[in-house]
C-alpha cells in the first residue's frame, strides 16, 4: 500500500473499547493460573498428540468432548489406571471411527454417545454446536480448544481452516492446537497478543487463506510488515520469528487471517 491511502477496518463484537482484540494462550503454561477463571471446552478430534500436551489442555478445560474416533486416542493413549481420570462428558458425532471396546468403556463410566447422522455437518462442527447447546442453558460462552486438526489428510486440515474462519462471525475465541503450534483466525481489526517466550516460539506466521489478500502492519516481529499488501499468490509471512525482548505482537489486518505460533517443545 502506498503512502497516504488508509485502510478502513471494523470493529468485530469481541473488540475491547479501544478497538482492540486482546489475545493470551497462558492457558499452555500450567504454571500460570487464570485469574479470572475462563470457561473453556475441549474438542478432541482423531489425530495423535502427547500426554504432555492433553494434561495442558484438559486441566485448562471444564468441559471435555471427543468427536467420534477422538475418543479412541484418548483411550489409546492411557493406562488402565490413568483413564478414569480422563472421562469426556460426551462423545459425539457420525460414530462411523468409534471402536466397540471404546464405547462400551466410556459407556460404562456414564458418559453420553450421541450419532448424529447429519451429513452436513463434520464431527467437530457437531461438537461446537454441543458446546453452543450447553452456551444457551448456562448463559455464558465458552472459549473453544480444538485438539488435533492441523495435520494429517489435508482435506481435513483444510476443513478446520474453514470451520474457523467461518466461526470467527459468531465466537470471540477459538483455537486450534497440536504438538507442533497453536493457531487462530484473526479478523479484520487491530489484535494484540500477549508472548509468553516459555511456552511460544520462536517461529510464527501470518497466512493470508480464505482471503484474495490483506493489508498487514505488525510489531513485535523480527520481521515486521508495514502496510503490506499479503497473498497466497503474494507476499506470505511464514517462518517469521517472535523477538524474545518482546513481550506483545501487534497485528493490523484489512481481512481475517490465520495466526500460527510454534510450541515450545512439550513431547515429554
Amino acid at each position: 500500500m502506498g503512502a497516504g491511502i488508509s485502510t478502513l477496518f471494523y470493529t468485530p463484537s469481541n473488540a475491547s473499547q479501544t478497538g482492540i482484540i486482546e489475545w493470551d494462550v497462558s492457558f499452555l503454561n500450567p504454571s500460570i493460573p487464570s485469574t479470572p477463571p475462563v470457561a473453556r471446552g475441549l474438542i478432541i478430534l482423531n489425530q495423535p498428540y502427547s500426554r504432555n500436551l492433553l494434561d495442558i489442555l484438559w486441566n485448562a478445560c471444564s468441559w471435555h468432548c471427543c468427536a467420534d474416533g477422538g475418543a479412541n486416542r484418548l483411550f489409546d493413549l492411557l493406562q488402565d489406571d490413568l483413564r478414569c481420570s480422563y472421562v469426556p462428558n460426551l462423545i459425539k458425532g457420525d460414530l462411523d471411527s468409534l471402536r466397540a471396546d471404546v464405547q462400551d468403556y466410556y459407556t460404562s463410566k456414564g458418559v453420553p454417545v450421541v450419532r448424529d447422522h447429519d451429513q452436513n455437518s463434520t464431527d467437530l462442527m457437531k461438537c461446537v454446536q454441543s458446546i453452543q447447546e450447553k452456551e444457551k442453558l448456562e448463559n455464558q460462552e465458552y472459549e473453544i480448544i480444538i485438539l488435533g486438526g492441523l495435520s494429517g489428510r489435508l482435506d481435513q486440515t483444510i476443513h478446520t481452516l474453514s470451520c474457523l474462519h467461518k466461526l470467527r462471525r459468531t465466537r470471540k475465541k477459538v483455537f486450534v492446537v497440536t504438538d507442533d503450534n497453536i493457531a487462530w483466525v484473526l479478523d479484520e481489526v487491530y489484535h494484540r497478543i500477549r508472548i509468553d517466550h516459555d511456552i511460544l516460539g520462536p517461529t510464527c506466521g501470518l497466512l493470508p487463506v480464505g482471503v484474495e489478500s490483506t493489508i498487514l502492519t505488525t510489531t513485535g516481529l523480527r520481521w515486521n510488515l508495514t502496510e503490506a499488501k499479503s497473498s497466497l499468490d503474494g507476499l506470505a509471512s511464514t517462518s517469521n520469528h517472535l523477538v524474545p525482548e518482546e513481550k506483545f505482537v501487534t497485528i493490523n489486518t484489512s481481512r481475517p487471517i490465520w495466526w500460527c505460533v510454534e510450541l515450545c517443545s512439550r513431547k515429554d
